[in-house]
């Protein structure tokens, strides 16, 4: 039989429960991050308040987290806002115009 010190054995225990401890305080963490990284891909008018709100939903025991997420999700990139689909829209209406004058010349 293997006889070991149970000092070693003690410390690292304590190692892997320090270890366990950590990955889940970054996990959630990391989670929580989740609506605002979508936001922010998005380009979302509210990234900031969905990421405060993110750190409030921590002490709110995750309550509002998917609340977030759809918050989050909601927006889309509308195409108003894009200014080369205007530009291309004025673009073809004026080669509209102009065609009807290049075929009665």
């Amino acid at each position: 039989m293997v006889v070991t010190d149970s000092r070693i054995l003690d410390y690292v225990g304590a190692g892997m429960l320090i270890f366990v401890f950590l990955v889940l305080v970054y996990g959630i963490i990391y989670i929580h991050d989740i609506p605002y990284n979508i936001a922010k891909k998005r380009n979302h008018p509210h990234q900031d308040a969905i990421h405060a709100a993110g750190w409030v939903s921590l002490f709110t025991l995750h309550a509002i987290w998917p609340f977030l997420w759809i918050w989050a999700m909601v927006h889309k990139p509308d195409l108003e806002s894009d200014t080369t689909f205007v530009e291309h829209e004025a673009e073809a209406a004026v080669a509209e115009e102009a065609e009807p004058d290049a075929k009665e010349a």
